[in-house]
């Protein structure tokens, strides 16, 4: 963040895998973090998409200096979350650095999460998980108590959790990073439940760390413009709160 003045994560949330890689190489200069949901990508050869999404995105994320990061959103059991992190068929701990959990299942989700880089399954040791303590859709059971126990779990594995997934800051332990989605230019909805906030409220008003903005840059018709526009409103606000 500090080496290249970015707090600015983009969510590609597209079904056309190398569109996707085409966007990571376009925005690469401008993000922290490019956010993926490998299980919506359209995929019809599977030796094909796994011999070159991950080397491809890993040599733009070494080239542009960014974490990939799979909000997968693991929430089953230790040994079912085990292999979908570490198998299935995304070997997701072969590319991404960072993937998203729930909580609901208890600590043994980081567990099974963290077996399969303690087990030597994923390619090197730098990974890590978000924990998603609350979401930016209307009706979210992410609150209050269970928030909570999502904190209680993080500061348990802290050699793995890297911090969370939430609307505002959860946690006073500045070893924790806090990832906001729903991000906008103004604040706004989508019609489907979905809440979005300004990137000032984000950082200022809620104390969160990065942004996470997805329509709002891969939807527009200059996404570069939108990624250096959105680069430049989350950093200056992330700078005012550090003075």
């Amino acid at each position: 963040m500090e080496d290249k003045q970015t707090n600015l994560c983009v969510a590609v949330d597209i079904v056309d895998w190398q569109k996707l890689l085409q966007l990571a190489e376009r925005l690469g200069p401008y993000i922290c973090c490019l956010k993926t949901h490998v299980d919506i990508l359209s995929v019809n050869n599977f030796q094909s998409f796994r011999s070159t999404f991950g080397p491809q995105l890993n040599e733009l994320a070494v080239r542009y200096n960014f974490l990939i990061f799979e909000d997968r959103k693991f929430a089953d059991i230790g040994n079912t979350v085990q292999h979908q992190y570490g198998g299935g068929i995304y070997y997701i701990s072969d590319w991404a650095h960072i993937v998203t959990a729930h909580a609901v299942s208890g600590p043994g989700v980081i567990e099974g999460l963290k077996k399969v880089v303690n087990g030597g399954s994923a390619t090197s040791s730098n990974r890590g998980c978000l924990l998603i303590a609350e979401m930016s859709s209307d009706g979210a059971l992410a609150t209050g108590g269970y928030t909570k126990a999502c904190v209680k779990i993080a500061k348990q594995h802290k050699d793995f959790v890297l911090g969370f997934i939430s609307q505002s800051q959860v946690s006073d332990d500045p070893t924790f990073v806090h990832m906001t989605p729903g991000v906008q230019s103004e604040e706004a909805g989508d019609g489907l439940g979905q809440h979005y906030n300004t990137p000032k409220e984000v950082i200022l008003g809620r104390k969160s760390d990065v942004i996470i903005v997805g329509r709002g840059v891969f939807s527009s018709e200059n996404p570069v413009h939108q990624a250096q526009l959105y680069q430049q409103a989350g950093w200056e606000a992330y700078q005012q709160r550090l003075q």
